[in-house]
């Protein structure tokens, strides 16, 4: 089952409270305070993990909670503090707090850690408050409560190439020849209920990845269908392949309406770097790519999954797409060897 949208309550630990003691030993009867500070409480941190690939495990978990600090004890010892909480999600992963709506970060490599709840800090003994008009304190603080919080954990999966178009028409076949995924494949609409991931192999130890989305429909961007399913899913894609089948009633509407709904959503998104792939050439029995007035796509192709036909053109034409972006994003991040 594909889970992209979880709530979760986190609870951090509450630190460990201080402790009065005096020392007491043989031929030490003033031995003064020693009483030690309590533990710190343990955090509760989210962790990418690349085993991972929805957010399955917290639907039968929604509460979370990280071990209080022990107390301080006599002979000026410190509590134990207490084990952080580790909550793995695949890459991608977007953390929200529910009751302020504030985005606490994003989840993007495997092994990346976000700090969500701060366990509280353990109190102090008595051997602190000691000075030298105070010789013999009985102060003691608590430890403090650790961080409570309501979480979202929303999935926007990664992908270098997002196959958006209407239900039915050949992402999931295109999927299915060109990688190693196999997506439900039927002659009905809606086919494909959650997104799919694909590598694609190329030669020379070249890969990328690409989504299968759910079918998008008119009125998308208001959440008709399965319209916000599909396009979360697609803002983390660096290409939108636009999949029209070549037997459409009407080419230009449909890529049109695709395109309203994606600029309609989110103006960012609409700008992304796209592409035209008609389906299911096999019905014509020949090479064929339909006229058709693009806003600035990189490019035209017509292709047939089953049969086989243009896919290696396309891929080709995705492959160096993606280095161009890759190259891109690198320059960006360099820093200015003339800047003072």
């Amino acid at each position: 089952m594909f889970i992209d949208r979880v709530i979760v309550n986190v609870l951090a630990g509450t630190g460990g409270s201080g402790c009065s003691s005096f020392r007491r030993e043989w031929r030490e009867p003033m031995g003064g305070p020693d009483g030690g500070e309590g533990g710190r409480g343990g955090d509760v941190i989210v962790r990418g993990d690349n085993n991972l690939s929805t957010l399955l495990d917290y639907t039968y978990r929604d509460r979370w909670e990280a071990e209080r600090g022990e107390h301080g004890m006599g002979s000026n010892k410190t509590g134990r503090s207490g084990e952080s909480v580790v909550l793995p999600v695949p890459p991608g992963t977007v953390i929200k707090d529910t009751v302020t709506g504030e985005v606490i970060g994003e989840i993007l490599e495997a092994g990346e850690e976000i700090l969500v709840a701060k366990g509280g800090r353990g109190g102090k003994g008595n051997a602190f408050f000691q000075t030298a008009t105070h010789q013999a304190p009985r102060e003691w603080q608590p430890g403090e409560e650790g961080q409570v919080r309501t979480l979202e954990l929303e999935l926007k999966l990664i992908a270098d190439i997002g196959l958006v178009g209407q239900p039915n028409a050949g992402k999931s076949t295109l999927l299915s020849v060109i990688s190693a995924a196999r997506p439900k494949i039927a002659d009905y609409p809606f086919t494909t209920l959650a997104p799919n991931l694909g590598v694609v192999q190329m030669s020379d130890h070249r890969t990328f990845v690409v989504a299968d989305i759910p079918g998008i429909i008119e009125g998308a961007h208001e959440g008709k269908g399965l319209g916000l399913q599909f396009l979360r899913h697609i803002e983390r894609t660096r290409v939108l392949a636009f999949l029209i089948p070549i037997d459409s009633m009407d080419w230009q509407a449909e890529y049109d309406q695709l395109r309203v709904e994606v600029q309609r959503y989110s103006e960012e998104l609409a700008a992304r770097p796209h592409c035209v792939v008609f389906t299911k050439l096999d019905l014509l029995g020949e090479h064929y790519v339909p006229e058709i007035v693009t806003h600035g796509a990189f490019g035209v192709w017509s292709i047939s999954a089953p049969g086989r036909l243009g896919l290696d053109a396309l891929k080709d034409a995705w492959w160096r797409k993606i280095l161009e972006l890759k190259k891109a994003e690198e320059m960006s991040r360099k820093p200015d060897a003339f800047a003072p």
